[in-house]
Protein backbone atom coordinates (compact mmCIF):
# COMPACT_ATOMS: atom_id res chain seq x y z
CA UNK A 1 0.00 0.00 0.00
CA UNK A 2 0.83 3.81 -0.89
CA UNK A 3 1.89 5.86 2.76
CA UNK A 4 -1.27 7.26 4.59
CA UNK A 5 -1.28 10.63 3.68
CA UNK A 6 -1.87 12.83 6.70
CA UNK A 7 -2.12 16.62 7.69
CA UNK A 8 -0.08 18.23 10.49
CA UNK A 9 -2.79 20.40 12.75
CA UNK A 10 -0.68 23.24 14.25
CA UNK A 11 -1.87 25.41 11.28
CA UNK A 12 -5.29 25.13 12.28
CA UNK A 13 -4.81 25.43 16.03
CA UNK A 14 -7.93 28.00 15.65
CA UNK A 15 -10.28 25.25 14.41
CA UNK A 16 -12.07 22.65 16.73
CA UNK A 17 -10.88 19.27 16.76
CA UNK A 18 -14.29 17.57 15.71
CA UNK A 19 -14.40 20.16 13.00
CA UNK A 20 -11.30 19.64 11.65
CA UNK A 21 -11.54 16.22 11.53
CA UNK A 22 -14.89 16.33 9.63
CA UNK A 23 -12.75 18.35 6.76
CA UNK A 24 -9.64 16.82 6.14
CA UNK A 25 -11.79 13.99 5.66
CA UNK A 26 -13.73 15.42 3.43
CA UNK A 27 -10.28 16.78 1.67
CA UNK A 28 -9.10 13.20 1.21
CA UNK A 29 -7.02 12.87 4.28
CA UNK A 30 -6.12 9.70 5.72
CA UNK A 31 -5.05 11.22 9.31
CA UNK A 32 -3.81 13.57 11.25
CA UNK A 33 -0.70 14.71 12.69
CA UNK A 34 -2.51 15.95 16.04
CA UNK A 35 -0.78 19.37 17.38
CA UNK A 36 -0.49 20.04 21.25
CA UNK A 37 -1.93 23.25 21.33
CA UNK A 38 -5.23 24.20 20.22
CA UNK A 39 -8.15 21.68 21.30
CA UNK A 40 -6.73 19.04 19.27
CA UNK A 41 -4.11 17.25 21.90
CA UNK A 42 -3.97 18.01 25.49
CA UNK A 43 -0.52 15.96 27.17
CA UNK A 44 -1.19 16.13 30.58
CA UNK A 45 -5.14 15.88 29.82
CA UNK A 46 -4.35 12.52 28.02
CA UNK A 47 -2.44 11.31 31.15
CA UNK A 48 -4.83 12.68 33.76
CA UNK A 49 -8.29 12.06 32.43
CA UNK A 50 -9.07 8.47 31.77
CA UNK A 51 -11.85 9.21 29.03
CA UNK A 52 -9.91 11.73 26.98
CA UNK A 53 -7.17 9.44 24.63
CA UNK A 54 -10.72 7.13 24.07
CA UNK A 55 -12.49 10.20 22.92
CA UNK A 56 -10.12 11.81 20.58
CA UNK A 57 -10.14 8.40 19.22
CA UNK A 58 -13.33 7.84 18.86
CA UNK A 59 -13.88 11.35 16.51
CA UNK A 60 -10.96 10.30 14.57
CA UNK A 61 -12.60 6.82 13.96
CA UNK A 62 -15.61 8.45 13.57
CA UNK A 63 -14.46 10.79 10.29
CA UNK A 64 -12.07 7.71 9.12
CA UNK A 65 -8.94 9.31 10.50
CA UNK A 66 -6.68 7.90 12.40
CA UNK A 67 -3.14 9.92 13.77
CA UNK A 68 0.71 8.45 13.35
CA UNK A 69 2.01 11.31 15.52
CA UNK A 70 1.50 14.13 18.24
CA UNK A 71 3.31 17.13 17.79
CA UNK A 72 4.78 19.24 20.46
CA UNK A 73 7.13 21.47 18.74
CA UNK A 74 6.55 24.53 21.04
CA UNK A 75 7.24 23.10 24.16
CA UNK A 76 10.16 21.35 23.07
CA UNK A 77 11.43 24.56 21.69
CA UNK A 78 11.61 25.84 25.38
CA UNK A 79 13.64 23.26 26.37
CA UNK A 80 17.28 24.59 25.02
CA UNK A 81 16.44 28.14 24.17
CA UNK A 82 17.34 31.33 26.13
CA UNK A 83 13.92 32.30 27.24
CA UNK A 84 12.33 35.03 26.01
CA UNK A 85 9.17 36.67 25.29
CA UNK A 86 8.75 34.43 22.26
CA UNK A 87 8.19 31.96 24.33
CA UNK A 88 5.70 33.26 26.62
CA UNK A 89 3.52 34.23 23.21
CA UNK A 90 3.82 29.94 22.41
CA UNK A 91 3.90 27.90 25.04
CA UNK A 92 0.48 26.98 27.64
CA UNK A 93 0.79 29.32 30.93
CA UNK A 94 1.20 26.32 32.62
CA UNK A 95 4.82 25.94 31.53
CA UNK A 96 4.90 29.68 31.26
CA UNK A 97 4.64 29.97 34.76
CA UNK A 98 6.98 33.56 35.99
CA UNK A 99 8.66 33.36 32.98
CA UNK A 100 12.15 32.44 34.77
CA UNK A 101 14.22 30.59 32.80
CA UNK A 102 15.38 27.95 35.30
CA UNK A 103 11.44 26.96 35.76
CA UNK A 104 10.19 27.12 32.29
CA UNK A 105 12.63 24.59 30.80
CA UNK A 106 12.09 22.17 34.00
CA UNK A 107 8.37 22.69 32.90
CA UNK A 108 8.84 22.31 29.28
CA UNK A 109 11.49 18.50 30.18
CA UNK A 110 8.70 17.27 32.15
CA UNK A 111 5.95 17.87 29.37
CA UNK A 112 7.85 16.45 26.79
CA UNK A 113 8.30 13.25 28.99
CA UNK A 114 4.83 13.14 29.41
CA UNK A 115 4.30 13.65 25.74
CA UNK A 116 6.04 10.42 25.15
CA UNK A 117 3.90 8.78 28.00
CA UNK A 118 0.76 10.11 26.02
CA UNK A 119 1.84 9.17 22.37
CA UNK A 120 2.44 5.64 24.01
CA UNK A 121 -1.07 5.53 25.52
CA UNK A 122 -2.55 6.78 22.44
CA UNK A 123 -0.80 3.91 20.49
CA UNK A 124 0.84 6.43 18.64
CA UNK A 125 5.08 5.42 18.18
CA UNK A 126 6.41 9.05 17.27
CA UNK A 127 6.29 12.72 18.86
CA UNK A 128 7.44 15.62 16.47
CA UNK A 129 9.19 18.56 17.68
CA UNK A 130 11.65 20.99 18.04
CA UNK A 131 14.28 20.91 20.68
CA UNK A 132 15.64 24.76 20.71
CA UNK A 133 19.47 26.06 20.71
CA UNK A 134 21.49 28.00 23.23
CA UNK A 135 24.06 28.46 20.14
CA UNK A 136 21.53 29.78 17.64
CA UNK A 137 22.14 33.13 18.21
CA UNK A 138 25.95 32.09 17.66
CA UNK A 139 25.84 31.24 14.21
CA UNK A 140 27.33 34.55 12.84
CA UNK A 141 29.01 35.83 16.53
CA UNK A 142 32.95 35.34 16.06
CA UNK A 143 35.40 34.90 19.11
CA UNK A 144 38.17 32.85 19.27
CA UNK A 145 36.57 30.26 21.29
CA UNK A 146 33.89 29.69 19.18
CA UNK A 147 34.50 26.08 18.32
CA UNK A 148 34.22 25.48 22.55
CA UNK A 149 31.17 27.44 22.65
CA UNK A 150 29.20 25.39 20.19
CA UNK A 151 30.51 22.53 21.52
CA UNK A 152 28.99 23.62 24.95
CA UNK A 153 25.81 23.92 23.13
CA UNK A 154 26.05 20.29 21.98
CA UNK A 155 26.64 19.20 25.48
CA UNK A 156 23.92 21.09 26.80
CA UNK A 157 21.87 19.44 24.28
CA UNK A 158 22.54 16.43 25.28
CA UNK A 159 22.17 17.50 28.90
CA UNK A 160 18.48 18.51 28.42
CA UNK A 161 17.19 15.54 26.21
CA UNK A 162 18.78 12.84 27.33
CA UNK A 163 16.45 12.52 30.21
CA UNK A 164 13.57 13.38 27.64
CA UNK A 165 14.90 10.49 25.86
CA UNK A 166 15.10 8.20 28.56
CA UNK A 167 11.10 8.06 28.65
CA UNK A 168 11.10 8.08 24.88
CA UNK A 169 13.40 4.64 25.27
CA UNK A 170 10.97 3.54 28.16
CA UNK A 171 7.63 4.28 26.55
CA UNK A 172 9.04 2.18 22.91
CA UNK A 173 8.46 5.91 21.12
CA UNK A 174 10.83 7.95 19.15
CA UNK A 175 11.30 11.44 18.84
CA UNK A 176 11.75 13.11 15.87
CA UNK A 177 13.49 16.69 15.31
CA UNK A 178 11.92 19.13 12.59
CA UNK A 179 15.63 19.73 11.12
CA UNK A 180 14.99 23.55 11.16
CA UNK A 181 16.91 27.06 11.75
CA UNK A 182 16.56 28.05 15.54
CA UNK A 183 16.85 24.49 16.61
CA UNK A 184 20.31 22.41 17.37
CA UNK A 185 20.29 20.95 14.04
CA UNK A 186 19.46 22.79 10.81
CA UNK A 187 21.44 21.18 7.91
CA UNK A 188 23.59 18.00 7.57
CA UNK A 189 26.21 19.00 9.78
CA UNK A 190 24.62 19.95 12.49
CA UNK A 191 22.19 17.18 12.38
CA UNK A 192 25.58 14.26 12.29
CA UNK A 193 26.74 16.08 15.65
CA UNK A 194 23.49 16.34 17.39
CA UNK A 195 22.84 12.49 17.06
CA UNK A 196 26.73 12.16 18.28
CA UNK A 197 25.79 14.58 21.24
CA UNK A 198 23.46 12.35 22.13
CA UNK A 199 25.35 8.69 21.92
CA UNK A 200 23.70 7.85 18.64
CA UNK A 201 20.98 6.73 20.51
CA UNK A 202 17.96 5.49 17.86
CA UNK A 203 15.23 7.23 20.11
CA UNK A 204 16.16 10.38 18.07
CA UNK A 205 16.12 11.27 14.97
CA UNK A 206 14.07 13.50 12.44
CA UNK A 207 10.97 14.57 10.98
CA UNK A 208 12.00 15.19 7.51
CA UNK A 209 10.95 18.92 6.63
CA UNK A 210 12.77 19.41 2.55
CA UNK A 211 11.09 22.98 2.75
CA UNK A 212 13.61 23.95 5.54
CA UNK A 213 16.35 22.71 3.77
CA UNK A 214 16.17 24.02 0.28
CA UNK A 215 16.07 27.52 0.62
CA UNK A 216 19.23 27.22 2.64
CA UNK A 217 21.32 25.42 0.00
CA UNK A 218 20.99 22.28 1.61
CA UNK A 219 21.00 18.93 -0.14
CA UNK A 220 17.64 18.08 0.95
CA UNK A 221 18.29 14.65 -1.01
CA UNK A 222 21.18 13.85 0.42
CA UNK A 223 20.13 14.24 3.93
CA UNK A 224 17.17 11.28 3.64
CA UNK A 225 20.36 8.93 2.31
CA UNK A 226 22.15 9.57 4.94
CA UNK A 227 19.78 9.64 7.96
CA UNK A 228 17.37 7.14 6.30
CA UNK A 229 17.53 5.15 9.45
CA UNK A 230 16.79 8.28 11.48
CA UNK A 231 13.60 9.14 9.76
CA UNK A 232 10.55 9.07 11.72
CA UNK A 233 8.16 11.09 10.01
CA UNK A 234 7.83 13.35 6.82
CA UNK A 235 6.56 16.49 6.60
CA UNK A 236 5.64 17.26 3.11
CA UNK A 237 6.28 21.07 2.65
CA UNK A 238 7.59 23.23 -0.20
CA UNK A 239 9.54 26.03 -1.00
CA UNK A 240 10.48 28.78 -3.51
CA UNK A 241 13.81 30.93 -3.56
CA UNK A 242 14.74 33.42 -6.33
CA UNK A 243 17.29 32.79 -8.97
CA UNK A 244 18.40 36.62 -8.70
CA UNK A 245 19.35 38.36 -5.68
CA UNK A 246 16.36 39.72 -3.51
CA UNK A 247 16.37 42.64 -0.60
CA UNK A 248 15.78 40.58 2.09
CA UNK A 249 18.36 37.05 2.17
CA UNK A 250 17.62 33.50 3.07
CA UNK A 251 17.34 35.62 6.89
CA UNK A 252 14.10 37.16 5.47
CA UNK A 253 15.29 40.73 6.26
CA UNK A 254 12.54 40.99 9.46
CA UNK A 255 10.22 40.72 6.77
CA UNK A 256 6.51 38.56 7.59
CA UNK A 257 5.82 35.39 5.38
CA UNK A 258 4.45 36.38 1.63
CA UNK A 259 6.44 39.84 1.38
CA UNK A 260 7.77 40.31 -2.04
CA UNK A 261 11.07 41.75 -1.25
CA UNK A 262 11.75 38.14 0.46
CA UNK A 263 14.47 35.72 -1.09
CA UNK A 264 12.16 33.09 -0.17
CA UNK A 265 8.96 31.77 1.35
CA UNK A 266 7.04 28.32 1.78
CA UNK A 267 4.71 27.03 -1.44
CA UNK A 268 2.08 24.19 -0.89
CA UNK A 269 3.30 21.19 -2.14
CA UNK A 270 3.99 21.06 -6.33
CA UNK A 271 4.17 24.54 -6.33
CA UNK A 272 8.21 25.68 -5.00
CA UNK A 273 11.57 24.26 -6.16
CA UNK A 274 11.50 21.13 -3.98
CA UNK A 275 11.92 18.16 -5.95
CA UNK A 276 9.15 16.07 -4.76
CA UNK A 277 9.85 13.32 -7.09
CA UNK A 278 13.40 13.11 -6.08
CA UNK A 279 12.44 12.53 -2.27
CA UNK A 280 9.74 10.19 -2.93
CA UNK A 281 12.52 7.78 -4.86
CA UNK A 282 15.14 8.75 -1.85
CA UNK A 283 12.25 7.46 0.97
CA UNK A 284 11.99 4.26 -1.13
CA UNK A 285 15.30 3.61 -1.01
CA UNK A 286 16.08 3.93 2.38
CA UNK A 287 12.52 1.98 3.12
CA UNK A 288 10.34 4.58 4.67
CA UNK A 289 6.78 3.81 4.78
CA UNK A 290 5.27 6.08 7.42
CA UNK A 291 2.88 9.12 6.41
CA UNK A 292 3.37 12.13 4.86
CA UNK A 293 2.01 15.01 6.55
CA UNK A 294 1.28 17.76 4.35
CA UNK A 295 2.60 21.10 6.69
CA UNK A 296 -0.04 23.97 4.96
CA UNK A 297 2.29 27.37 5.01
CA UNK A 298 1.28 28.70 1.73
CA UNK A 299 1.15 32.66 2.95
CA UNK A 300 -0.59 33.86 -0.79
CA UNK A 301 -3.15 30.63 -0.92
CA UNK A 302 -6.47 30.52 0.74
CA UNK A 303 -5.66 27.47 3.26
CA UNK A 304 -8.47 25.08 2.43
CA UNK A 305 -7.96 25.44 -1.32
CA UNK A 306 -4.40 24.19 -0.09
CA UNK A 307 -4.86 21.73 2.16
CA UNK A 308 -7.51 20.03 -0.76
CA UNK A 309 -4.84 20.69 -3.46
CA UNK A 310 -1.76 19.47 -1.15
CA UNK A 311 -3.42 16.21 -0.35
CA UNK A 312 -4.28 15.48 -4.30
CA UNK A 313 -1.15 16.28 -5.49
CA UNK A 314 1.00 13.75 -2.63
CA UNK A 315 -1.36 11.15 -3.48
CA UNK A 316 -0.68 11.47 -6.67
CA UNK A 317 2.53 11.72 -6.58
CA UNK A 318 3.29 8.55 -4.08
CA UNK A 319 3.62 5.00 -5.32
CA UNK A 320 4.22 1.69 -4.49
CA UNK A 321 7.85 0.62 -5.02
CA UNK A 322 9.46 -2.55 -7.30
CA UNK A 323 10.52 -5.24 -5.69
CA UNK A 324 12.74 -6.14 -8.07
CA UNK A 325 16.29 -5.95 -7.11
CA UNK A 326 18.99 -4.18 -8.59
CA UNK A 327 21.34 -5.57 -10.48
CA UNK A 328 23.44 -2.66 -10.92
Amino acid sequence: MPRPITITSGQWWDIPFETLCQKMAEFGYDGIELACWGDHFDVERALSEDAYIGGRRDILEKHGLKCFAISNHNVGQAVCDVIDERHRFTLPAAIWGDGKEDGVRRRAVENMQNAARAAASFGVPVVTGFTGSPIWRYLFYWRPDMAEVVERGYRFFAEMWNPILDVFQHEGAKFALEVHPTEIAFDIVTSQKAVEAVGGRTEFGFNYDPSHLGYQGVDYVGFIRKFGDRIYHVHMKDAYWSPTPTQAGVFGGHLEFGDPRRYWDFRSPGRGLINFESILRALNEVGYGGPLSVEFEDPGMDREHGAREACAFVRQLDFIPSKQVSNS
